[in-house]
């Protein structure tokens, strides 16, 4: 899935057209986990956190979002302000 930068600063769009927007995050700066982000001009509440790694460059979320598919996010934490994007889809319904 190729990607580029969105309108938005926090955005990305990929080749499909798809819009990603960075997700929100909450808790002190060690605990920070995404829960909610958005996706084509919709929000997704996440309800659980069932994976999460780290690499020097970013941090990857896998997460179960409130339509009950999963989804694999990653902050790029190595360019200011930290650019999210959608690494992965699975539908589980």
């Amino acid at each position: 899935m190729g990607k580029r930068r969105g309108t938005n600063s926090n955005s990305v769009i990929d080749n499909e057209g798809d819009e990603f927007n960075r997700g929100v995050l909450l808790g002190p700066k060690a605990n920070e986990r995404p829960v909610r982000f958005f996706l084509d001009g919709r929000e997704y509440r996440v309800e659980a956190v069932l994976d999460q790694w780290y690499d020097p460059e970013s941090i990857s979320y896998k997460l179960r979002a409130d339509d009950g598919n999963v989804y694999v996010i990653r902050q790029r934490t190595g360019i200011p302000y930290g650019e999210w994007e959608l690494v992965s889809f699975r539908r589980t319904t």
